[in-house]
């Protein structure tokens, strides 16, 4: 109640109940004037440190600062760093009332320091409420944060609205348990298997932070192997995170980690829990009962104390990616927190990124591989069926399967299931050389060729046509789209083989394993079920599909899925047999076959590197419409080594499809420009293009620009 609030009128016929006479008496008894928690009209400030820094959660650009406001004394006590508030936002000067400025919306935010001044002249509103006492927001937290909207040209506000899951007031009020004893350091087991896996648990162990690209062997040990490394860690009286793509994946290490260091040493966190439990787990974190993370992407921000390693999986896999802004990657954001908190990394997968490959080539991180031996003895055989296999082949004619594929799953039937790899729908086909299979490239800026409906050739970066285009590397001039053959259904193998049950996994229903016994499973990239003893064999078809599609890493991609699918069957010792479908004398397929991803990764960068493609290069895309993309370009203060290509159109969202990140709206005609600067300049990009667009924002008005750094499909 304020206290310029008067009694009542006293104008009822009937005397007022007693309980409401006696609130009334002791109101007007008090000596201290009762104020309206949203105002706080009339109350005394606190007497120490009066004014609470805060940050508003609004995530727009011209905002992304810290506010001033006054603490009330009845809020002194939780007014804490770190701890939810709510804040009246939006008065102007002139709704000042006894020297404190009313009025404006309510607005969750986070305190994050207390002052005894303000910077403000002005008069500063109170602080509404203080949400919970419950500190979310540390100070490593906060760095991070601050470091990952810096990285992303996006907003404090957007990156913690990611990084601190949403309140439950019981999770809160129930305690966390009480934080083991450190665990004793394990054996190697299988890291011995790897040339310096030893070593690198034992740097783990004395307290080291050793920094590690690792390539992991087939089979399922890999889950076995983290949980190792992550008991190394917590033996040291450090804390581990370990970040996976998926929640089947999270649910392996996480049976891995229960394994070897029974349950109470760690959490996990993926969205399956339900928002309560996560958010308790997330508590126990925060508090210190528990000192190791297993999560999907959002765990990249659990705030685990005293942070000894940093573990990714699988750092290829899409689901790394964040789609909200300013859509950071769970990879990049692991580096930061390696950097900021000088602790161990580790990022680990069956297949080799470019990114990581980098890692080694810069002398940043070590290579952690086995020997070639032991890989042949893990590897299964793989062989291969092109164009001319094809084209020789009847049976493939007739029942659009080669006669190998055939064999082999007849052959894996008689002892275990057979996986066949489906591409999923949607695939879009690009050009290349019809001769070489060369992808057909821009003489300007590199970038993929497509085809017009009038046969002009288009880059798809920078918009230039191609009038006289041929291959660099054998002179050829015809041109093929790169997808051929149809999709693969369980149907035909049903047909084929009708004695053997067929499963399928994919989008609407994604098995997590398979029994050890005769069956075809068809799966899409990336939901491949684990089978008990491994698969006997797998075909992986349609590998033009893959390989096909107009995007920087389809090489990349099309070796990790393949691999990712080779490494669940058995080894050649036993039997373990893969046919891919593809042309074998593309490089992607030839690494397969030799069991090479890191040297398909070390020649991709160095290719990348002479066109300057990233990861070499930091690029930046920018969409929106015609004349949005051209004002916005216009008001970018770029740094000079800065190359601009483009603007080229978008394709357009069709009516009743689901809308992907950073498309135009269903009936908008959107076009994208690429900004590209050379390694050094990252960092002057993002902070130019973060300015340029808080502008625009504070201007207000005009049709919207998206801005996302290092996209991960620039074409």
């Amino acid at each position: 109640m304020s206290s310029d609030n008067g009694p009542g009128d006293g104008g009822a016929e009937e005397p007022p109940p007693e309980q409401l006479a006696l609130i009334r008496e002791s109101v007007r008894g008090a000596d201290v004037p009762r104020a309206k928690p949203r105002t706080w009209r009339g109350a005394a400030l606190a007497k120490d440190r009066p004014v609470a820094r805060v940050l508003v959660d609004k995530g727009v650009l011209h905002l992304d600062r810290y506010f001033d406001y006054a603490v009330p004394e009845e809020l002194d006590a939780d007014a804490q760093p770190g701890v939810r508030v709510r804040v009246r936002f939006g008065a102007g000067r002139h709704r000042v009332r006894d020297g404190r400025r009313e009025g404006g919306g309510l607005i969750d935010g986070y305190l994050i320091e207390r002052r005894d001044e303000s910077d403000y002249a002005g008069p500063l509103a109170a602080l509404a409420q203080v949400v919970s006492p419950e500190p979310v927001l540390g100070e490593e937290l906060l760095g991070l944060a601050r470091a990952v909207a810096d990285r992303y040209a996006g907003s404090l506000a957007d990156v913690l609205q990611l990084a601190v899951p949403p309140r439950s007031a019981r999770a809160e009020k129930r305690a966390s348990p009480e934080p083991l004893p450190a665990p004793p350091a394990p054996e190697a087991g299988i890291w011995a298997r790897y040339e310096h896996g030893p070593a690198f648990l034992d740097a783990l162990a004395s307290g080291g932070s050793p920094r590690a690209v690792w390539n992991a062997l087939p089979g399922p040990q890999w889950s076995e192997e983290i949980a190792r490394a992550v008991a190394a860690t917590l033996a040291s009286g450090r804390g581990a995170l370990v970040v996976v793509p998926d929640g089947r994946t999270a649910a392996r290490v996480d049976a891995a980690l229960t394994g070897l260091l029974g349950t109470g040493r760690h959490a996990l966190l993926t969205a399956d829990a339900g928002p309560e439990k996560r958010y308790a787990q997330w508590l126990a974190v925060r508090r210190g009962s528990v000192r190791a993370v297993v999560g999907t992407r959002a765990a990249m921000f659990a705030p685990v104390r005293d942070l000894g390693l940093v573990v990714v999986w699988d750092d290829g896999d899409d689901s790394h990616s964040e789609q909200h802004a300013p859509q950071p990657h769970a990879r990049d954001v692991l580096l930061l927190r390696a950097s900021l908190d000088k602790c161990a990394f580790l990022v680990g997968s069956w297949s080799c990124t470019v990114e990581a490959a980098q890692l080694v080539e810069s002398g940043w991180a070590r290579p952690l591989t086995a020997g070639r031996d032991q890989v042949r003895r893990t590897a299964p055989l793989v062989r291969t069926v092109g164009d001319t296999d094809l084209a020789r082949d009847e049976a493939a004619r007739a029942a659009r399967l080669p006669s190998l594929a055939w064999q082999a799953v007849r052959e894996g039937l008689r002892t275990g299931p057979v996986l066949v790899q489906v591409p999923r729908r949607g695939y879009v086909p690009r050009l290349a050389c019809a001769q070489c299979r060369a992808p057909a490239r821009c003489a300007h800026c590199a970038g993929p060729l497509q085809a017009q409906d009038a046969g002009a050739l288009r880059c798809e970066w920078c918009g230039r046509q191609e009038h006289s285009w041929h291959c660099p590397e054998c002179g050829g001039f015809r041109l093929r789209a790169q997808v051929v053959g149809a999709r693969r259904t369980a149907e035909e193998l049903g047909r084929a083989f009708p004695a053997v049950p067929v499963r399928t996994s994919g989008r609407e229903h994604v098995l997590d394993t398979v029994p050890d016994a005769p069956a075809l499973v068809v799966s899409t990239p990336g939901a491949e079920p684990v089978a008990e003893g491994g698969y006997a064999a797998a075909l992986l078809l349609d590998g033009w599909a893959m390989l096909g599609r107009p995007d920087l890493r389809s090489g990349e991609d099309a070796l990790r899925r393949w691999i990712g699918a080779a490494a669940l069957v058995r080894p050649q010792g036993e039997g373990g047999t893969v046919v891919v479908v593809a042309e074998p004398t593309l490089r992607p397929v030839q690494a397969l076959v030799r069991w090479d991803p890191v040297g398909f990764a070390v020649r991709e960068l160095a290719e990348r590197a002479e066109l300057g493609f990233p990861p070499v290069s930091r690029m930046a895309a920018v969409s929106g419409t015609a004349e949005a993309v051209a004002e916005f370009l216009a008001a970018v203060d770029s740094p000079p080594d800065a190359e601009v290509l483009g603007p080229v159109p978008l394709p357009p969202t069709l009516p009743g499809r689901p809308r992907r990140p950073g498309a135009p709206p269903p009936g908008e005609q959107w076009e994208r420009a690429l900004i590209r600067v050379p390694p050094g300049s990252g960092s002057a990009l993002a902070a130019a293009l973060k300015t340029a667009q808080a502008a625009r924002m504070a201007r207000g008005g005009g049709e919207p620009v998206r801005v996302r750094i290092d996209p991960p499909d620039i074409g």
